[in-house]
């Protein structure tokens, strides 16, 4: 015979399971899902037209006490329009940085370096040629990101906790409200999917490889020992107890962006 044995969640499992923290990243975008929920709801016959202002209502003065910081989460959130919007902001900084590889590429054409294998001087190259080998890099991740986000990019809301629902919503409609390419068919697997997830990481990790590449590049390219660049002050730093290292030779934010990719 089995027992249940009752009582209040231990403190070390409520610890455990808390992910509020992490989910306020997506408060705007679980409530834009809800009010589309809402209206599909409404459209549905479900709801009065009433009722759905209500609930809009509602959730718009959750919005503006989220924005406020008053708000106290209690709610899931939607991960991919959250993950979607991010992306996308993602796609516009990589195609900015292509606009500067191209443009510095252009302007600085005619200065010769070193082209290096294993360290060593091994053919002369124009500066411009090292500049869009990096450009290429990113090119490339700019075409992985835009074929990731419209896997991403997949409307689930409308699928239940596994087998769909019954209410007859438009899930069209909802997509559309939400700015999504198209819907997630099968509510199985929208509700067990997060291979857009893995992806998005394996993406990021690739990108944050090259960030990493170029760091390093500019770090030796910058030392008194090369001295082919000199990177800005206002991205540099001196040494806190050598004074005769020049500010730039050792530039913190390129150390910091060679380290970053291992937050993946």
């Amino acid at each position: 015979m089995l027992t249940t044995i009752r009582g209040g969640l231990d403190p070390l499992m409520v610890k455990y399971n808390e992910s509020l923290s992490l989910d306020r990243a997506f408060y705007a975008q679980d409530i834009a899902g809800s009010i589309a929920y809402a209206r599909a709801n409404q459209g549905a016959g479900i709801l009065s037209a009433d009722e759905f202002q209500k609930i809009e209502e509602g959730l718009q003065a959750v919005l503006r006490e989220w924005k406020d910081g008053a708000f106290v989460v209690k709610s899931d959130v939607d991960e991919r329009l959250w993950l979607r919007d991010e992306l996308r902001e993602l796609e516009n900084c990589v195609v900015n940085l292509l606009h500067v590889f191209i443009s510095r590429a252009k302007s600085e054409l005619d200065p010769i370096m070193p082209g290096y294998t294993h360290l060593q001087r091994a053919q002369p190259i124009r500066w411009s040629h090292w500049l869009l080998n990096y450009g290429f890099f990113f090119a490339q991740d700019l075409q992985r990101l835009q074929g990731l986000i419209p896997r991403v990019n997949r409307l689930p809301l409308g699928c239940g906790a596994l087998s769909g629902n019954v209410f007859g919503i438009d899930r069209e409609a909802m997509a559309k409200e939400l700015g999504f390419d198209g819907l997630c068919w099968n509510s199985m697997n929208a509700v067990s999917d997060r291979d857009f997830l893995v992806e998005t990481m394996q993406w990021a990790a690739m990108l944050m490889t090259h960030i990493s590449r170029i760091s390093e590049d500019l770090i030796i390219y910058s030392s008194q020992e090369f001295g082919f660049v000199t990177l800005s002050d206002a991205y540099s730093t001196g040494s806190s107890i050598m004074p005769q290292k020049k500010v730039g030779t050792k530039p913190p934010t390129a150390q910091i962006q060679r380290v970053a990719h291992k937050i993946f």
